[in-house]
């Protein structure tokens, strides 16, 4: 019958315990090569940040070959919960040092530096990954910093605002809202309506006809039966005074 991984490996580590330097060197060469694909699979949740995917894989063999080198079997835990996160860790060092676009504060990275030098024997230790009180509680800090840190992990590089989300495949642009004019629009009436409620009905209706209608001073004559030099002088008047109600306005 057919070995798996995890028996082959285990099997391996068995037979490096008690080898001579020769013999434990070429099983680690073996222990590695048997545990590559899993190693690249361990950086998928990593690709599409910013780091080319064949240096991901370098990175993740990198760090499965200190996990090999680190792995206690002795301990009872399989090697794949001790080498997960030592390879994870690996890439998380390898994004603090070349992939962030924009740097978290200092105490974040180096919080993230201890997170990553403790986590693989945490993992060890409870033979599964370690809540945040556990970090916390092994480095010696408070539990908001081991959050804060970990949430910033993800923080390798902005996504595009012409990405698409969601299942209708509309981008984060589409989504963003825009100006809305009716705000100004709003705005000016509710700062004017006093003033024009207190216009006589010819003075509303040359305000209509000018600025809602946009008619032109020799139309508005015409309609209200004056000339065009007698609308120009009503306007100017006009004008002036409902500048000077709204400064008093403001003022008060």
């Amino acid at each position: 019958m057919d070995e798996t991984r995890s028996e082959t490996t285990a099997r391996l580590f068995a037979a490096r315990r008690d080898a001579d330097t020769t013999e434990r060197s070429r099983l680690d060469d073996e222990l590695v090569r048997l545990n590559m694909r899993m190693a690249v699979d361990a950086t998928r949740r990593f690709r599409g940040r910013g780091i080319p995917t064949d240096d991901l894989q370098q990175v993740a063999y990198v760090g499965l070959v200190k996990a090999v080198r680190g792995f206690d079997p002795e301990r009872g835990h399989d090697f794949l919960s001790f080498a997960i996160p030592t390879i994870r860790g690996e890439v998380r060092r390898h994004f603090r040092d070349l992939g962030w676009m924009v740097r978290p504060p200092r105490s974040i990275q180096e919080t993230q530096s201890k997170i990553i030098g403790c986590e693989s024997e945490l993992f060890q230790e409870h033979g599964r990954a370690p809540r945040p009180s556990e970090i916390a509680r092994h480095l010696g800090i408070e539990v908001e910093a081991v959050v804060e840190a970990l949430g910033a992990s993800g923080c390798f590089a902005p996504a595009s605002l012409d990405a698409p989300v969601g299942a209708d495949e509309e981008t984060l642009t589409q989504r963003l809202g825009g100006d809305d004019h009716g705000f100004d629009v709003a705005e000016a009436r509710a700062v004017l309506a006093p003033l024009l409620a207190r216009l006589t009905p010819r003075e509303r209706t040359i305000v209509e006809l000018r600025f809602f209608q946009g008619r032109t001073q020799s139309e508005i004559g015409r309609e209200i039966g004056v000339t065009q030099m007698q609308v120009s002088r009503l306007l100017t008047r006009l004008m002036a005074r409902m500048r000077e109600e709204l400064t008093v306005a403001h003022a008060a």
